[in-house]
């Protein structure tokens, strides 16, 4: 309503931004909207119907003004990111998204934080209606009722009464735009708007809180994605927050005032596991794991599934222990790991109500800081924090296209290959695996990722022209042949594995953002793997030993991408001419043998006529080619 009123109408009183309040928007240049003069005073428009939300009756002022000076238009656009000893702060009054924590903003749609206001609706909406009482009969007016489907609302004795405060109780919070598309279409609203955010500095805005060496206790968790461990796991602020234990532990003996941080490791989407491994064997390698990346103290180990709610009833449980009463709980971890759905489902696990931060398989869903209320109790308080940036992953580099094949949401299932010295397996256009040298007469190589990313098994001679060939087509991602430039330089890893079994697995060779292939053998073998320059490649020891029960053939393997890309591929093959051909030799065989033309036939013969499903055929063929292109 606010938008049509504006173009109706320019003496209608709006809400504006003055740009002493709100330095942050009225320093953005709009586009595509002219900015109004604005008028001497900066009414605010009255309270709207949900005026129980507190984010509709927070006081805001608008204003679409430019300025000369946009260096700092959006510093603080990400809610709660910034340096409490900066001078210049954004004004307490300004709304923050509660699903993202991005500031919101109602004056340019093309911007960060773009919100509308809900359309108003009568009170009496919802007021439920029955149809006239039937009396008689033979009274025309009820009768003539009745046939028109008229109804009449409920009155008198028997009449229900709506709740109207039930609106304002169960009003749903109002969330930004990009909030709701996620929420109800998976994707981003307005792609070129994720351009415009600042970056989100980890060091800078969180590190120095969580790391305080006083004020409440901070209690911190990992948030690491057990499909991509390697590649989700905060090294960088691991070592920091060694260091600060390190520093406060002396402080702590000493009988002074000092803040040392606990860190639980919080393992989430276990339910992507084949159900073979135990919780036990997943603990063991877990923590075995952590001394090789970080070496950090660890308070406790959560294996976790919020979208089964599996392990959070004992998480929250321990969370609540540490903080106490006051203390202040981090949620931290790379991006996509689940870090929001994890905290919706520990505000779900005891039925708190609480405001549900948004959930998407989208990397950087969560924009600011957002402070969780309803999970934990007293003054103790828990916040969910933007995901940390990993260069080093593979999905970093990808479109959100690409990020669909790639990302795990159901059970992982192995696709196990058996192969010799001389062959490679390429998964999707993201990586390659050479069996360079072998001491075994065969290799088994199990693959761990998406069972959209098709797969290709063939020898190492022609890995270069299945490059040419097939990157970007029938290998996916990249999608596009051109995007295969955009993503690096192809570089090569060498390593050396050794086994003693053939029944299980012994190493992994993991590669950040993607996945991981078991490689069991008894022996020595050398193998190189291929992938763009930067991305992170580990290996391991085998998370998972089991392979699967029926092998993979060479070649390309059955999946959506690769059937596309084939029907594709055979469309183009089969063009116009060769189709007028095959239905010319098709009319030259087996016109002649009818003895009426399909036009008389099909206008004497009724529809549900008993004519034979081969002669059907035939004339729905001489139809479709078109004799008049022969004549």
């Amino acid at each position: 309503m606010l938008s049509i009123a504006r173009k109706l109408s320019s003496s209608t009183q709006l809400r504006y931004l003055h740009p002493h309040t709100f330095p942050l928007l009225s320093t953005i240049p709009s586009p595509t909207l002219r900015p109004p003069s604005p008028p001497p005073s900066y009414p605010l428009l009255p309270a709207s119907p949900a005026a129980g939300n507190p984010f509709l009756s927070t006081p805001c002022h608008f204003s679409s003004q430019t300025s000369s000076s946009s260096s700092n238009s959006l510093a603080f656009i990400r809610g709660e990111c910034y340096d409490v000893n900066d001078s210049i702060l954004p004004p307490p009054s300004l709304p923050l998204c509660p699903g993202c924590g991005v500031h919101m903003q109602e004056s340019d749609p093309f911007l960060p934080g773009f919100f509308s206001l809900p359309s108003s609706k009568s009170p009496d909406y919802r007021v439920p209606i029955s149809p006239l009482p039937f009396t008689s009969t033979s009274n025309p007016e009820v009768s003539f009722s009745l046939k028109s489907g008229h109804m009449e609302e409920l009155s008198g004795e028997n009449s229900v009464p709506f709740p109207h405060d039930s609106l304002e109780k169960d009003a749903k919070p109002l969330v930004c735009a990009r909030c709701h598309s996620l929420r109800h279409y998976g994707c981003v609203k307005v792609p070129s708007a994720e351009n415009l955010l600042p970056d989100f500095d980890f060091d800078r805005m969180i590190a120095p809180r969580m790391a305080s060496p006083s004020g409440p206790r901070s209690i911190v968790l990992f948030v690491v994605d057990v499909t991509d461990f390697d590649g989700s796991f905060p090294r960088r602020v691991a070592r920091l927050l060694s260091a600060s234990i390190e520093r406060n532990s002396g402080a702590w003996k000493e009988n002074r005032p000092a803040n040392v941080p606990r860190i639980i490791l919080v393992v989430t989407k276990i339910d992507l596991l084949p159900c073979s491994i135990s919780l036990e064997m997943i603990n063991t390698w877990v923590r075995r794991r952590v001394d090789v990346l970080g070496g950090v103290k660890l308070a406790g180990v959560h294996l976790v599934s919020a979208a089964k709610d599996w392990g959070v009833r004992n998480l929250v449980e321990k969370v609540a222990e540490f903080a106490g009463s006051r203390g202040n709980v981090w949620a931290v971890g790379a991006q996509n790991a689940g870090k929001s759905t994890l905290i919706n489902a520990m505000g779900r696990c005891f039925g708190r109500k609480m405001t549900q931060l948004t959930e998407a398989p989208v990397p950087g869903t969560t924009l600011g800081i957002v402070r969780v209320e309803g999970v934990l109790c007293g003054q103790a308080r828990l916040f969910d924090t933007p995901g940390i940036l990993h260069p080093y992953q593979i999905t970093t580099r990808l479109t959100r296209e690409e990020q669909r094949l790639v990302h795990m949401s159901k059970e992982l299932k192995p696709r196990t290959y058996r192969i010799k010295a001389g062959h490679s397996i390429h998964i999707g256009g993201l990586m390659r695996l050479d069996v360079d040298e072998s001491f075994a007469d065969s290799i088994y190589l199990t693959v761990w990722a998406s069972p959209l990313l098709p797969l290709h098994m063939g020898k190492k001679g022609t890995s270069h022209k299945l490059m040419e060939d097939h990157f970007g087509r029938q290998l996916q991602p990249p999608v596009g042949e051109t995007r295969i430039k955009e993503l690096g330089k192809w570089v090569r890893n060498e390593f050396r594995v050794t086994g003693d079994s053939w029944e299980e697995s012994s190493t992994d060779i993991a590669t950040a953002g993607l996945g991981w292939v078991a490689v069991c053998l008894k022996g020595e073998a050398v193998l190189g793997v291929w992938t763009y320059d930067g991305i992170y490649v580990a290996l391991r020891k085998s998370l998972i030993t089991n392979k699967a029960k029926i092998f993979e053939e060479a070649g390309f393997t059955v999946s959506k991408v690769v059937s596309r890309a084939d029907s594709l591929f055979k469309n183009e093959k089969l063009n116009k001419s060769d189709k007028k051909e095959r239905a010319h030799q098709m009319k030259l065989t087996i016109a002649p043998s009818l003895e009426f033309e399909t036009d008389g036939l099909l206008e004497y013969c009724p529809p549900d006529f008993p004519l034979c499903s081969s002669a059907r055929e035939i004339i729905h063929l001489l139809e479709y080619s078109s004799f008049q292109d022969f004549d």
